[in-house]
Parts: C-alpha cells; structure tokens; sequence
C-alpha cells in the first residue's frame, strides 16, 4: 500500500525518552495520526525502510545509532519527510542535520502544538479546527481561541506555561488532576516538568486571579480541581 491511499497519515517517531516519546505519540494520536514508535535509532532506521510512513519525527541523541547515522543509512533510499526533534541548539547540529536530508528542525523544549503544526503544514494538511470557546468564572474570562485571560475586563498577564495549566484545570470542572498530568499536558516535553514547577505555576496563576482564584482547590497527595460555579 502506499502513502498516498492510506487515509491516515503514518507518522514513525523515534525518540528514546519515555516522556517525551509518550507525550508525542498521544499528541499525534489525538491529532487522527497512525503512530509508530521506535526507542533506539537502528529500530527507527529499519520500520522506515521497511514500511511506508508520510512523515517521521527523528530525536538525534538516540542509542544503538545516533540520528546522523540514521540520516546517513536513509540517504538515498528514503524519500520520506524527517522532523528533526532535539536538544542541540547548536548551529553545527542543525546544519548537519539539514545536510542529512531533514526537513524540519525543532529544539527541545517544545510545545506539542507546535510540533503539530509542523507535523500539518510538512503533510500539507489543513489546521485543525479550533473550537470557539471561553470560560467564565468569578468575574474571569478564560478566552480559548485569544489565549488571554481577563479579570473584570482587566487583561491578566499570565505566561504561556500559567495559561496552559489553567486551560487543562478549567476544561476539567470537578475533576481531580494529578501534578504529573498537568506537567505532561500542559508544560513543553523536555523542559521542568517537577511537581514543584507545577504548584509554582498554581501559586501564581492563584495570585494573579485573586479572589477567582480560590476556584482551584488543592487535592492534597494528588495535585488540583478546578470548582467551576453551577452557572458556568
């Protein structure tokens, strides 16, 4: 069968941490992807010269055999598109790697999203449609599609990282999330994912909310609950 008469696109991730390789495999999954995961290089170079994939998502620093050396056995046999995905920000490294016949280079730490959206526009797929939603509370205004957040009109001047931990609290009223579900869902793959960044980010997502902050409640021993009003 070949790539083009499949109807979900095949995508071979090979990256050796588990977190991380995890966390991309459930992203690209819940983005309507075919997903194969390789933990070492000489597995990854074999499943792409041995079946059909639209894309794949190459870590560089990989056991068995390194991401260059994978580039090198592909060369001129595979003419799949390669994402390379590391932690060498260097300009050496990026070079390299585009002279080895990648396609794409994103540095770690990352945003899922982004890798996504690269993921898309390598395959020529459209965007996936986001929804049109916001979230009031308390006299606060969570705005989806804006990213902002408001508090009695006043603009909040959360970061990225305060905002993506309150979205994934705020999607889930009532339900008990763990500090390692938030790390992993709403914090970049490679950066600080500790249990002490996340109640950092609580704290101060708490702080800049005020009094609609209270609406996030501790679960002691398991992490937080967002207690959404029965009006909201």
């Amino acid at each position: 069968m070949s790539t083009r008469e499949r109807s979900v696109p095949a995508v071979l991730v090979v990256e050796d941490d588990p977190a991380i390789a995890a966390g991309i495999v459930r992203g690209l999954k819940g983005a309507g992807f075919d997903v194969e995961l390789a933990h070492d290089g000489r597995r990854g170079a074999e499943l792409a010269l041995a079946r059909p994939f639209d894309l794949v998502v190459l870590d560089l620093m990989l056991p068995e055999l390194g991401g260059f050396e994978v580039l090198e056995l592909w060369r001129g046999r595979l003419s799949t598109p390669v994402i390379v995905l590391s932690a060498r920000t260097e300009l050496d490294a990026r070079l390299q790697a585009f002279a080895g016949g990648a396609v794409d280079y994103l540095p770690k730490p990352f945003w899922i999203e982004e890798l996504l959206a690269r993921v898309r526009a390598r395959l020529r797929l459209p965007d996936a449609a986001a929804p049109t939603r916001t979230f009031g509370w308390d006299g606060a205004l969570l705005d989806l599609d804006a990213r902002t957040v408001t508090l009695a009109g006043e603009p909040l001047g959360l970061t990225a990282h305060e905002f993506n931990v309150l979205l994934y609290l705020v999607e889930r009223p009532a339900r008990a999330i763990t500090r390692r579900q938030l790390a992993e869902a709403a914090l970049p793959a490679g950066g600080d994912r500790s249990e002490r960044t996340v109640d950092s980010h609580v704290a101060r997502i708490r702080r800049k909310l005020g009094p609609a902050g209270a609406r996030i409640a501790t679960v002691w021993g398991i992490g937080y609950r967002f207690d959404a009003p029965e009006s909201a």
